[in-house]
């Protein structure tokens, strides 16, 4: 049989399928074995190992699986995810590959509505105005709208995760796209607000100084009851999973809430700022 040289350099692509060939051939395994291990043919793993076709989603998992790296900090997901959303801040990709399976999220955002809570059409006037300022290209846009309708179907999974969400002031009281668009993003809050499985509130500027953070933040409780934490900077996003600092964010967070407005307040005020919209 023919042997494919392998450019590992040439794309995130083709990385994947040299770590793929390199991680089979340590196990003495042949394409057929691997395939077998994962339910796939031997002809499906060696059009992955030298890029002629793109591993899913599915395929990294049942990887994992197959190696036993499950739960580890370097599994084929992470590098599937870094594939896939290439545009993305680092970190980012496997943060939402947690947050797709964690039991509870718990997040804090400051000026824009975040992803989870956010409409298509508010969604994509945030990713037309970085097209403008030329931060990225339209087909980055694209996947990353295309990753906000993804992410909020974790929110409607079953069974559920329950979703903490607190909100800045700046969130709801900052005008994106219009009229018709904060429109519609208010009613959205509004109807998020109803879920059983939800709670809403909003951090009111008259908090000051009390506000525990200054910088948005997202706390993960996986259905282990493990936690782990996410934040950004301009550059790259960091997800923390050693208890000792997450802990400490978690008790902020937990703060956070007890000074912020009640849902039920909360919802009163997101409901006059939309009467008041012209």
């Amino acid at each position: 049989m023919n042997r494919k040289e392998l450019q590992p350099d040439a794309s995130p692509q083709a990385a994947f399928g040299a770590r793929l060939r390199s991680a089979r051939e340590a196990r003495g395994w042949k394409q057929e074995d691997l395939g077998g291990e994962m339910g796939y043919s031997g002809t499906h793993v060696s059009a992955v190992e030298t890029g002629r076709k793109m591993a899913t989603l599915r395929f990294a998992r049942r990887a994992d699986v197959a190696f036993g790296l499950v739960g580890s900090l370097d599994t084929f997901e992470r590098d599937w995810r870094e594939i896939r959303h290439g545009s993305l801040l680092e970190g980012f990709p496997e943060y939402v590959g947690h947050e797709s399976r964690a039991a509870e999220i718990r997040l804090y955002e400051v000026g824009v509505v975040p992803g989870l809570l956010q409409t298509p059409e508010y969604a994509a006037v945030l990713a037309g105005s970085a097209v403008k300022r030329g931060a990225i290209t339209p087909e980055q846009a694209a996947e990353q709208m295309a990753l906000v309708a993804e992410r909020q179907a974790a929110i409607t999974r079953t069974p559920p995760p329950m979703v903490f969400v607190v909100l800045d002031e700046s969130c709801v009281r900052r005008p994106v796209g219009g009229a018709a668009v904060m429109d519609a993003q208010c009613e959205r809050l509004l109807s998020f607000a109803e879920l059983p499985n939800t709670v809403l509130q909003v951090a009111p500027f008259s908090m000051g100084e009390r506000r525990p953070f200054s910088l948005p933040v997202t706390v993960l409780t996986s259905t282990d009851r493990s936690l782990m934490s996410y934040a950004e900077s301009s550059q790259r996003g960091h997800l923390e999973r050693e208890s000792t600092g997450v802990l400490p964010i978690l008790r902020k967070y937990h703060q956070l809430q007890a000074e912020a407005l009640s849902q039920a307040a909360s919802v009163a005020m997101i409901s006059e700022i939309r009467r008041g919209i012209p």
